[in-house]
C-alpha cells in the first residue's frame, strides 16, 4: 500500500478523540503529529521521565497533562473519555537494566492500571500496546514470526511481554478492543543525541557530524531491522483504526537485516566522511546477536509496507539533526 492510500485511510481519525501515553518522547510525538495531521484530537499523557517538551516544539492544536502512568486517580479520571488509546508510555532498556522495579511498576503496573479503567469503557475504540522485538531474545530462525519463541534477556523485555499479555487478557477476558505492535530499532525525527537514552543511530550521528569515529561495542557484526519512525507510525495508526487487527500482534520492521558495521559506513557515505571505526567493549544490554522481522502478517492483513529504505531514513534523519543541533 503506497503512503496516499495509507494517509487516506488515517483520516478515519478525523474527529475521534485520542490519548498518546508518552507522547513527548521520541516515537511518541511523532504519533502525536501524525494524529493532529489527519485530523484527530489529541491529548499527551506524559510525565517527562525521558520525554521532553521540546519534542512537541512548534506543534499546536493537542492538549497536554504532565502525569505518570501509575497515577490511579488521573488515570481514573481520564481514560473513559478516549476513542483511541496509544500506550507509549515506558522505561526504556537502559533506565530498566539500571532500576527493574521501577520497571516492573511503570511498563507493567501503569499498563494494567490503564487497562483496568478501561474494563468499562462503552467509548474506547481501540487500545494500542506499543511493545518491542526485544522480547524475541536471541532467535532459534530468521526472520522472527510473531509466533516464534519468546525468549526474554532483560528486565525490559520482562516488562513488555507483561504489558502484552495485560493486553491479550483484557481483550480475551473482557472484551476489550485492544492490539499489539512490536517496534524493531525505530530511528529518525526527534530523536535527540543529547537525549542520554538515545539509540546507537541518535550517537553515531553525533560523532560523525564532529569528525569523530562512531564507538562500536563489539565486533559491529551483530545486526538489526533498522525502522524509520514515519514507517513505524504509519503502521500503528493503520494498526489502531483497522478492525481486522483487533485482538492480534504485529511485527513492525523492514524485513532487512543490517550489520551495526553497515549502519557506520553508510552515515559516514552520508556525511562524506572516511574514518576507520572504533570498537569497544560490548554493554550488558548487548545480548542479540542477529535480528530481523518477518512483516508478512502486517503486509497481508493491514497491507501495509515500509516506505523508507535505511539510505533514506537516515538522510532525513541526518537533514533532521542539522538542522536542530543548535
Amino acid at each position: 500500500m503506497n503512503k496516499d492510500v495509507n494517509i487516506n485511510i488515517l483520516r478515519n481519525y478525523k474527529n475521534t478523540k485520542v490519548l498518546v501515553t508518552g507522547g513527548a518522547g521520541f516515537v511518541g510525538s511523532n504519533v502525536v503529529r501524525l494524529l493532529l495531521e489527519v485530523g484527530a484530537h489529541v491529548t499527551v499523557l506524559d510525565d517527562l521521565f525521558t520525554g521532553s517538551p521540546d519534542n512537541l516544539k512548534g506543534v499546536q492544536g493537542y492538549s497536554f497533562i504532565k502525569g505518570d502512568v501509575r497515577d490511579d486517580k488521573l488515570i481514573k479520571d481520564i481514560a473513559g473519555q478516549f476513542d483511541y488509546i496509544f500506550h507509549l508510555a515506558a522505561r526504556n532498556i537502559i533506565i530498566s537494566t539500571k532500576n527493574p522495579e521501577e520497571d516492573f511498576s511503570v511498563n507493567i503496573g501503569g499498563t494494567l492500571k490503564l487497562l483496568l479503567a478501561l474494563k468499562k469503557s462503552k467509548k474506547l475504540k481501540k487500545f494500542i500496546y506499543t511493545s518491542s522485538v526485544s522480547i524475541y531474545g536471541n532467535p532459534h530462525y530468521l526472520p522472527i514470526n510473531e509466533d516464534d519463541r519468546i525468549n526474554v534477556l532483560t528486565p525490559y523485555s520482562v516488562s513488555k511481554l507483561g504489558g502484552e499479555n495485560y493486553a491479550k487478557v483484557f481483550y480475551e477476558g473482557y472484551d476489550l478492543p485492544t492490539v499489539i505492535v512490536r517496534y524493531s530499532n525505530v530511528y529518525g525525527d526527534q530523536q535527540s543525541p543529547s537525549n542520554p537514552y538515545c539509540g546507537v543511530i541518535g550517537k553515531f550521528i553525533e560523532k560523525i557530524s564532529k569528525g569523530k569515529a562512531p564507538l562500536i561495542h563489539g565486533d559491529g557484526q551483530q545486526t538489526r531491522d533498522f525502522t524509520y519512525v514515519r514507517d513505524a507510525v504509519e503502521a500503528t495508526l493503520l494498526a489502531g483504526i483497522s478492525e481486522k487487527s483487533t485482538g492480534d500482534i504485529f511485527n513492525i520492521g523492514t524485513g532487512i537485516e543490517v550489520s551495526i558495521n553497515t549502519l557506520a559506513e553508510v552515515l559516514m557515505s552520508i556525511y562524506k566522511k572516511d574514518m576507520e571505526l572504533e570498537y569497544i567493549d560490548k554493554r550488558d544490554i548487548d545480548n542479540i546477536r542477529r535480528r530481523v522481522l518477518n512483516i508478512e502478517k502486517i503486509r497481508q492483513k493491514l497491507k501495509w509496507v515500509p516506505q523508507f529504505t535505511l539510505k533514506r531514513g537516515l538522510e532525513k534523519t541526518v537533514d533532521w539533526y542539522e538542522k536542530h543541533k543548535k
